[in-house]
């Protein structure tokens, strides 16, 4: 982490040495192609999350807070830690991959011998681009995990859905706030960990699946662990 930021400081005393071109296409890679997964996952799990409040609050005559129920999990968790997980096995698996075949091949020290730094190359523009990605999905989540939580809501509580955008629009807007910050940092760390365990990889085809793996499963771990860390000190502070 302190060698990209390193990276990043560099490349902010030398704005001609950024390379959007390559920044331009992890964008397209990261952000825009997995619209689509991000969006039906949400979709499925506010209808899911949805449906369960509404079976047990119903019991107690409470259904109608089913609303809020949904819209709290998906503007502070669900949204950001559901979106991350997503890249965690999409983005990072793909940066070790790619990293990690480049080095099998023996490009990085060609790289090196011609005078180009790997990281600015290589591995600034998939952290940046991710650190832009996730914001922007995150809020894609948002807005499908509320969509499927109506679709639910709507018929099975009869709440029409002019009330349960009322209800929504009633939550303050510190709660989604609370989820949205969290975002950049679960991106970077995601990136950082993808970029590193391709560079570690070793010269085989078994090296870079052992890395591979290991890259899901680290990056998943402490997304889990940061946001419930981030949990813990939000409730400390009030927020």
């Amino acid at each position: 982490m302190g060698v990209v930021v390193a990276t990043f400081a560099a490349g902010a005393l030398r704005p001609d040495r950024w390379r959007l071109a390559a920044l331009s296409h992890q964008l397209q890679r990261t952000a825009a192609a997995a619209v689509p997964i991000v969006a039906l996952l949400t979709f499925a799990v506010g209808a899911v999350v949805a449906m369960l409040g509404a079976t047990v609050l119903g019991r107690f005559g409470a259904a109608v807070f089913t609303v809020d129920l949904v819209t709290y999990a998906f503007l502070r968790e669900f949204g950001v830690v559901l979106t991350a997980v997503l890249l965690a096995g999409r983005s990072a698996s793909a940066f070790t991959a790619e990293i990690g075949a480049m080095k099998a091949n023996e490009e990085l020290d060609a790289m090196r011998a011609q005078g180009f730094n790997p990281l600015e190359m290589l591995v600034a523009p998939r952290v940046l681009a991710l650190v832009i990605a996730l914001p922007l999905l995150s809020f894609v989540a948002v807005i499908c995990g509320l969509a499927g939580g109506a679709t639910v809501v709507v018929p099975l509580v009869e709440l029409p859905p002019s009330r349960f955008a009322a209800l929504v629009g009633e939550v303050e807007a510190s709660h989604y706030l609370a989820g949205l910050v969290k975002a950049p940092l679960f991106a970077f760390v995601v990136a950082v960990i993808g970029c590193r365990e391709g560079l570690k990889s070793g010269a085989n085809a078994q090296s870079v699946g052992a890395h591979t793996t290991s890259a899901v499963v680290q990056s998943i771990f402490w997304v889990i662990i940061l946001d419930a860390a981030a949990a813990l000190f939000f409730v400390e502070v009030g927020w």
